[in-house]
This record gives C-alpha cells, structure tokens and sequence, in this order.
C-alpha cells in the first residue's frame, strides 16, 4: 500500500502522521510526505528571505517525520515542492499515484465555544464554495480515495 500524506510540519500534519501510522501500520505502508512550499506573490529581497526560510524549515519538518516513519519500521519517502500546495499537491497525486491521500484539516484558531464554532463552519462553507480550501480542491479533483483527519 502507498500512502501520500501533504505535510507541512504543522501541529494538525503531525496529529496527521501519527493517526496514519496507527491505523495502517499493520499493512506496512509506504508513506510519501508531500510538503509545498508557497512561492511569494511579489518578488522582493524580503519575501524572497520567508520564502527560504520557509522552505529550510519544511526540509527539516520532513526529514523528521521520515525518521519517525523509520522508526516505526515503515518505508517513506519525502517531496518538497513550491508553488501553490492545491494544484501542486494534485501534481503529486498524479505522479506517485497512492493509494491513498491523507490530509489534515486545517484550522487557524482554537475551538473557542459556540460562536467561534458557527463562524468556522460559515467560513468552511465560503472555502467550499470559492474552491479556497486545500481539502474542499483535493476532495473534487484527486484520482484517488482522500482520508480527511480533523483537527483535534
């Protein structure tokens, strides 16, 4: 079994990881771990620096998450990549061709009660609709079963 898992280092792709591993350890997977690295809209000497900086610590996020593959005797492999993370996350898909993508669904703020959980859902809703969300995109164009995680 091959499995992609788009990573960025995050705390949600970490949670991500971890529940890949768990739930599918038992079939000795091979986990890909895609990361992108956004380009910068406007080319200055200071986006171009976050650029960088970005794109070193994500080398790093990745080479962690594939020691700790390692470490759970699975075989991964990991893909940096730039430029805008849905399409080129599709591109990925259509390169390795997994049997399963993993993604995590991103949240920006902590659960902060009720209204903070209507104004998540109404802002999920207009991702949905304006095809803003990485996941909402993979969901409708990947070739291959998509496992969304939630955020904890």
């Amino acid at each position: 079994m091959k499995i992609m898992l788009a990573y960025d280092g995050s705390r949600n792709a970490k949670l991500a990881l971890a529940q890949t591993i768990t739930l599918f350890s038992a079939l000795q997977p091979t986990i890909s771990l895609v990361a992108v690295a956004e380009n910068p809209r406007d080319i200055t000497e200071s986006n171009e620096d976050l650029f960088q900086q970005e794109y070193d610590e994500m080398k790093r996020d990745l080479a962690e998450a594939v020691a700790l593959c390692n470490e759970q005797k699975l075989d991964a492999e990991s893909l940096l990549l730039d430029g805008d993370a849905r399409k080129m996350l599709l591109r990925a898909t259509e390169k390795l061709r997994p049997d399963m993508l993993v993604i995590a669904r991103h949240s920006h703020q902590l659960d902060g009660g009720f209204i903070a959980r209507s104004l998540t859902q109404f802002v999920d809703e207009l991702d949905y609709m304006t095809f803003g969300s990485v996941s909402s995109f993979l969901a409708r164009r990947a070739q291959c079963p998509l496992l969304i995680l939630p955020s904890l």
